[in-house]
């Protein structure tokens, strides 16, 4: 029998379950005269609100007061939102959702910002006494044992704290495996009602989330155990993972697009040192393909938010790779997540828990994946300072990666300087001269410091990945924010290099002159760099440049290789993707002044020539003894002469 024929099966004959128990059938009207002045109120979260007793205590709550409900999050369509319930029932939200957003905002229901992780606990410590829970299980099994089903993460805790139990019993909810086991004997008062579960459907991605979701892609390694968040670019980022190998699903919401990993082969769970034979959740959100596919499937484990989410469990998987969104970040790093100024939009969840966790993971990665503008590009997410009131969900301290449309922002270990720089880069080209104005006025960046006044920096379509040996180097247009990574390796120069590629001794490279090689046009001035590393953490190993003379069209080129990587082909490469940029820009050859005894650049521009040259290669003896060469390339340029398009 298939999953979903033993399902129908448990189905049809699940009243027949309840037999044993019928002295606890009642209605719920009845079951809610047990609700006192002033009780607490716990109501299972997310899609297992038990939406029958919900509307039942919709219609009974003039009959209570002061009683306090306690909602983790709100999806059901029951709010008591109007003013006429205040003396009678007040909503407590531990994360704010579309539901309950306008309530909190108008001060008709209550906020607790919460850790996922810690909730579970202050129910068990008594911080936060639970006198009445509000559950949806599903029909009990032989020995009398029930399943909470799609949601454990602090129901649990509040099911065994709570003086009196009141559950819906539905069919309809699917038996999971891990911890979600309650056994019937401990419920007050049972309410048989057949009904679907509540659906979600994950937000439809849009161009923008799917730039995203290809930028968070290139930091998912083969191997890694992954946590996704909810929204447009989590939902957008999982068809691009179906050709990964071995990943693991270690998650505080599971929901349906991460079928398709399982079913790709993609998700094998068989990396994570804990439980590798599962993926790991604490709820679920989707849609009655999911519940259908989690019911009695070992291969889907739910477990309470305080094991799930705690940073310590997070760090034990190797290659944890968190990805989360926010509603801020500011140049320093800090990341507000909850609301809007002082206006309470979300909450915490397990953002901060696997963030935290993610860093403390071998080989893990932190992410922040965010749009680069709200309000249909009206407004910047990354900005200068937060606005007044908003609330830090994780500081400076926390951050690792920012990810937006325009790119990937790597801060762990960096300067102000350098965060400031590299957000800016990623921000919307809109509002990056003013937050580069903002960040020279709060002295995070030099007063001279400049962009390249381009839509896109680093474009994506002029990167090329290339193997030197048993390495994979990536060759890219070189950024402002690289620049201590490039007085990094000119500083590894010998004074012999140093004197050879600068043609003079004690060589200095400070800002301002550094700085120029970064201030690229992609068609007249172009700087190329050889990175290798783990992205993100890449180092600077080689650097190409040309720039174009106004008056014959040649380009005059230079290389720099770092000593360890040379005679491997890192110079060749940088020289063969240039030429390619360079013709497609209108560029007609390539000039190289360089010293006699530089024996490394002359083979390198007789090998250019040989391969990309036209006619023979001009060269002639300078006054002060240089040798300047020079050659014309042997196919036609490009018509469209720097007719530049960053998203090509």
């Amino acid at each position: 029998m298939n999953m979903m024929n033993k399902r129908l099966s448990d189905m049809a004959e699940w009243r027949r379950s309840l037999a044993p128990w019928a002295h606890k059938i009642t209605e719920p009207a009845a079951a809610f005269t047990h609700i006192r002045k002033g009780h607490r109120v716990f109501v299972a979260s997310a899609c297992a609100e038990p939406q029958y007793l919900m509307r039942a205590l919709y219609d009974y709550a003039f009959n209570l007061s002061d009683v306090e409900i306690i909602h983790l999050l709100s999806t059901g369509n029951i709010t008591f939102d109007n003013p006429r319930f205040v003396d009678h029932v007040r909503f407590n939200a531990f994360f704010i959702g579309a539901d309950t957003r306008t309530m909190v905002a108008e001060g008709l229901a209550d906020y607790t910002p919460i850790y996922l992780s810690e909730a579970p606990r202050i129910f068990r410590g008594g911080e936060v006494k639970i006198d009445i829970a509000l559950l949806q299980i599903s029909p009990p099994d032989e020995r009398g044992i029930c399943s909470l089903g799609i949601s454990v993460e602090a129901v649990m805790a509040a099911a065994r704290q709570a003086d009196y139990l009141i559950a819906q019993v539905n069919p309809y909810m699917p038996w999971v495996h891990g911890q979600s086991e309650i056994d019937i004997e401990t419920i007050d008062a049972l309410i048989p009602y057949e009904e679907e579960l509540i659906e979600w459907h994950s937000p439809e991605p849009d161009e923008t989330a799917r730039q995203i979701a290809y930028h968070v892609s290139r930091l998912i390694e083969d191997g890694a155990t992954l946590q996704i968040g909810i929204g447009k670019t989590p939902n957008a980022i999982l068809p691009y993972l179906l050709d990964k190998r071995g990943l693991g699903i270690h998650t505080e919401m599971f929901s349906d697009n991460l079928i398709d990993l399982i079913e790709s082969g993609a998700v094998t769970n068989e990396n994570k040192e804990l439980h590798p034979d599962a993926c790991i959740a604490s709820f679920v959100m989707g849609t009655r393909r999911i519940y259908d596919y989690l019911h009695r499937n070992p291969k889907i484990q739910l477990y309470p938010a305080d094991y799930v989410s705690d940073p310590a469990i997070v760090a034990r998987n190797a290659k944890m790779t968190a990805i989360n969104s926010a509603l801020q970040v500011d140049l320093t790093g800090q990341v507000c997540a909850d609301s809007i100024g002082t206006r309470f939009y979300s909450g915490f969840g397990s953002q901060v828990d696997f963030i935290r966790g993610a860093a403390r993971s071998p080989g893990g990665k932190p992410i922040i994946a965010i749009p680069s503008t709200a309000k249909g590009g009206a407004i910047s997410r990354i900005v200068a300072t937060l606005e007044p009131g908003s609330g830090v969900a994780l500081t400076r301290g926390d951050v690792h990666f920012v990810v937006t449309e325009y790119g990937i922002a790597y801060l762990y270990g960096k300067t102000i300087r350098e965060r400031a720089m590299a957000l800016i880069e990623v921000a919307h080209p809109d509002f990056r001269p003013a937050l580069l104005e903002e960040a020279k006025r709060l002295k995070y960046v030099y007063r001279d410091q400049n962009l390249p006044s381009v839509e896109v920096i680093d474009p994506e379509h002029w990167k090329v990945d290339v193997r030197i040996g048993d390495e994979k180097i990536t060759l890219r247009p070189i950024r402002p924010s690289d620049e201590n990574r490039l007085q990094e390796l000119f500083y590894s120069l010998s004074e012999e290099d140093q004197f050879s590629r600068f043609m003079g001794h004690n060589q200095r490279f400070p800002h301002r002159r550094v700085h120029r090689l970064t201030l690229v046009d992609y068609c007249n001035r172009l700087s190329l760099v050889a990175t290798a590393g783990q992205e993100g953490r890449k180092k600077i190993i080689g650097i190409g440049t040309y720039e174009r003379s106004p008056y014959d069209n040649l380009a005059e080129v230079a290389f720099t290789v770092r000593e360890d990587y040379r005679g491997l082909g890192v110079a060749r490469s940088l020289l063969f993707h240039l030429t390619e940029i360079a013709r497609r820009n209108g560029i007609v050859g390539f000039r190289a002044d360089v010293l006699k005894g530089n024996k490394a650049m002359l083979n390198l521009f007789h090998r250019g020539h040989q391969e990309y040259g036209h006619g023979d290669m001009q060269t002639r003896i300078e006054s002060d003894g240089m040798l300047s060469l020079w050659y014309e390339f042997n196919l036609p340029v490009d018509d469209d002469n720097c007719n530049f398009d960053a998203k090509a």
